[in-house]
């Protein structure tokens, strides 16, 4: 039997348009996925259906899979994150050769993809974190993929996955390689933080002209079809256009019959935990995690909308204008980004992953959720300075914060006092105050450290790195402590 270039376990939504994907490409691939009693098995429903006729060969056992694998093997794993990657792993390992690679493309945690490098390299085989975004369509026609893990592996997965990746408009292929260990799947999570943050800008958005000034569906509509024409023009705002018209069978926009409750599957949220470790402030991005987790309290809202009526509309001093709104969306998309790049210049620096800032904007131009117009200018930035700290200290995006700063003011303060929560857009005009704010009252913050828990400070007159310790009361010592940082 002629052996298959790639194999695949996994056969959901991803796992068979991916396989699709490989195999119109010209791949022969061995497809697995486990077998749930009562059920028809997954390879079989795959083969009757979706493989039907093509180059695809189905199995039920995984040792035959393997074996059906020309070496040395390639195997993807699209398979749900956490403990089923463990557990196909470690049945999987002992039925590889020495220079195998898996390449796990679903949304892991870069911690796990950390550790199961070093378990696979342990027993000679490769490993790949391969970050896959893009959905099904994406999947199925060419998604942006961002791998990483066994330096060794590259050579043996970069043509089939640059050959099954998106193109950008200049023809690139949206996938390169990220670097070692976990980098890839960082990438992703923090490709989904931004991603949780635009989706959430965009809704604010949608939720100050709706609320803030009347507009209907099909007004919304037009107007953020206009936007999507220039600097705003994203695939975020392209479907945000098709919900607004889009109609049920009674005629009425299909939008306002959906329950305004959020879910999310934890790659938001693992964002925001990567950003607590490496101390780089994402708080655009959690404040559009929190956003969603309130959004799903339904009956706590309701019973607050009870008890605090919305406020006068005419409290507002001026009315919200669209330029206005389309002006904050830009700024806090900007700021969101920003945060999100410098997120991963932290973990790079930390990791020793080398990240290329240019590389990583853009692979993301195409196939994936968050792909823009935004996307080459943010490259560009990073061609200009491959060490640029913050986004928002390069040139061109600090003329356009100067353009659009006045209108993120304006609509925050029209949102604050009419009553319309923009947590996102807030939080990140909250940010950008803050970055620039030369002498911060966290002078303040460490008196008070140091008068309740002797935790010192250091001065303003001293260098940096010399702590000193107050006795505030009297009663005290020159005793310092040391022990946490609180």
């Amino acid at each position: 039997m002629e052996k298959s270039d790639i194999g695949m376990i996994g056969l959901g939504v991803m796992g068979a348009a991916l396989a699709e994907n490989m195999e119109s490409k010209g791949y022969r691939v061995s497809v697995y996925d486990r077998i749930v009693p009562g059920e028809t098995p997954a390879a079989d429903r795959f083969m009757r259906e979706r493989g039907a006729g093509r180059n695809f060969e189905g199995f039920h056992e995984l040792e035959r899979f393997v074996a059906s694998v020309k070496r040395p093997r390639r195997i993807m794993l699209m398979i749900r994150a956490g403990a089923p990657v463990d557990e196909t792993t470690a049945r999987l390992l002992p039925l590889l050769d020495s220079g195998d690679v898996i390449v796990d493309g679903g949304n892991s945690d870069f911690r796990d993809t950390e550790r199961r490098m070093r378990e696979a390299e342990a027993a000679g085989i490769l490993y790949v974190g391969a970050g896959i975004s893009g959905g099904e369509q994406g999947a199925l026609h060419g998604p942006s993929i961002m791998p990483g893990g066994s330096a060794g592996a590259w050579p043996l997965v970069q043509d089939m996955l640059c050959r099954i990746a998106a193109r950008a408009d200049d023809g690139t292929p949206c996938c390169a390689w990220m670097g070692p260990g976990g980098a890839g799947h960082f990438v992703k999570t923090v490709h989904n933080g931004i991603e949780y943050g635009d989706m959430q800008l965009i809704a604010e958005t949608y939720a100050l002209l709706r609320h803030g000034s009347g507009m209907d569906d099909d007004a919304l509509a037009d107007a953020f079809e206009s936007w999507n024409g220039g600097a705003l023009k994203s695939y975020l705002l392209e479907i945000t256009v098709r919900i607004l018209r889009f109609r049920d069978r009674e005629g009425r926009p299909l939008l306002d019959g959906i329950l305004d409750a959020a879910g999310q599957k934890g790659t938001g949220k693992w964002s925001v935990e990567a950003a607590l470790e490496q101390g780089a402030p994402l708080s655009a991005i959690a404040e559009a995690v929190y956003a969603r987790m309130l959004s799903a309290l339904v009956d706590e809202r309701r019973t607050a909308a009870a008890l605090y009526p919305d406020p006068l509309r005419s409290e507002a001093p001026f009315p919200i204008r669209i330029e206005d709104a389309k002006g904050a969306l830009y700024a806090a998309r900007m700021i969101t980004y920003a945060q999100g790049f410098a997120l991963i210049g932290r973990a790079s620096e930390r990791y020793g992953w080398e990240l290329d800032g240019a590389s990583v904007a853009r692979i993301w131009r195409n196939g994936c959720i968050i792909r823009s117009a935004f996307l080459e200018t943010v490259a560009e930035a990073y061609d200009r300075d491959a060490l640029l700290k913050n986004l928002l200290f390069e040139c061109f995006f600090r003329e356009k914060i100067a353009e659009t700063l006045p209108a993120l003011r304006r609509t925050v303060a029209h949102g604050a006092l009419t009553g319309i929560a923009l947590p996102c857009m807030s939080a990140a005009l909250s940010y950008f105050d803050g970055l620039r704010t030369l002498r911060s009252p966290a002078n303040l913050l460490q008196a008070q450290r140091d008068y309740f828990g002797a935790h010192g400070y250091e001065r303003t007159d001293t260098p940096r790195g010399r702590f000193f310790h107050t006795d505030w009361t009297g009663s005290g010592d020159d005793t310092e402590s040391q022990s946490y940082n609180a």
